[in-house]
């Protein structure tokens, strides 16, 4: 839920210095972990909610909204992640279009569409689609986080705001669907989990987004799996979380959490960041008993484009604003970095 500074150059040597004055013990084990691989291709039935997670944000859910505080940086960077999302589906929407889609545009094309914002947090992405036209729905497994964006949203008369946390009349001027629960992905795809609240929502979507959520669940596999099943056939999946680099360690947690103090000591645990290579590995293996993959196994040197894609993001301390970097370019996704994958349309089973 949560990423950080990209330092300029002259700052590593000074990062790895610091480094070096760890413990041994400490060294080794960062060392054992960077070596490691995240499992994320074993089939875990087990709950993805880590309660210590949880626990962790829901302390600091009053924090969502101060822009200069713990969640500094995902206010700077939710600009060029609403961007991200608005400029792939338009391009992907262009190149189905018989006509070349000369009309459609990226700040349109959110339009109508049926959107999932898992692990939503305090609301930062999900009021920017619901603005964007999208019918939104934002769930979060923290109680005081739907509490929190339900109550900033309130504030909104242009939001047609449904809440599990509180009910509030709708403006006569409201126009953008948003609805807050306080679910998990587990509980969306259980027929029954949702019968006795009145709040009506799809059980599949145009498009899932579960932003700096990834690092911080307990059996990625599952996760994406569910995930994954609440995506309607041909729609959108966007993912983003951290590599597991020296580079993310460094900034991450070594500076952002130990240095500057700027992030809560323990918000991030280093062997859980997940490598682009590893995802992109776990859809070209998904579904498991489909023969029809998400992207295509034999793309070994190359992502196909209209399958998958892997951006970036990194902080330019000098401007205080983040940057996506170039297409499929895994030099530039060392740190953050954004995920997006395509559900094909007809998967046929073997």
């Amino acid at each position: 839920m949560l990423c950080h500074h990209y330092l300029p150059t002259l700052l590593l040597p000074a990062l790895a210095a610091m480094a070096m004055h760890s413990s041994r013990r400490a060294l080794t084990r960062f060392s054992g972990l960077l070596r490691q691989r995240r499992a994320i291709h074993a089939a875990a039935q087990a709950s993805t909610v880590n309660d210590a997670e949880i626990s962790h944000f829901s302390r600091l859910s009053s924090e969502w909204w101060d822009e200069s505080g713990e969640f500094s940086f995902l206010h700077r960077m939710n600009p060029v992640r609403v961007q991200f999302i608005q400029e792939k589906l338009a391009e992907i929407a262009r190149d189905e279009a018989p006509d070349g889609g000369a009309d459609i545009q990226p700040g349109t094309i959110l339009k109508g569409l049926d959107v999932l914002d898992i692990g939503c947090g305090g609301g930062l992405l999900s009021e920017s689609l619901a603005r964007l036209g999208a019918r939104t729905v934002g769930i979060d497994a923290s109680d005081a986080n739907i509490a929190i964006a339900s109550l900033h949203a309130s504030a909104d008369p242009s939001f047609r705001l449904s809440s599990s946390a509180f009910t509030l009349p709708h403006s006569s001027n409201s126009r953008n669907s948003l609805t807050y629960l306080h679910t998990t992905t587990s509980a969306l795809l259980d027929p029954t989990s949702l019968e006795a609240s009145p709040l009506i929502v799809p059980r599949q979507y145009d498009v899932v987004t579960s932003l700096e959520v990834l690092e911080h669940v307990s059996n990625p596999a599952h996760f994406l799996s569910e995930c994954c099943s609440l995506v309607k056939p041909g729609g959108h999946l966007f993912l983003s979380t951290m590599a597991r680099t020296p580079l993310a360690y460094a900034l991450t947690i070594l500076f952002a959490e130990h240095i500057s103090g700027k992030v809560s000591k323990g918000t991030h645990t280093f062997s859980k960041y997940v490598n682009p290579d590893e995802l992109l590995d776990f859809f070209k293996e998904y579904p498991p008993n489909e023969h029809q993959k998400w992207i295509e196994p034999s793309a070994k040197t190359y992502i196909p484009r209209h399958q998958a894609e892997v951006r970036g993001l990194i902080y330019n301390p000098l401007s205080a604003s983040w940057i996506l970097a170039p297409r499929n370019s895994l030099l530039g996704a060392q740190c953050n970095y954004i995920f997006w994958v395509r559900k094909p349309y007809a998967p046929s089973t073997i």
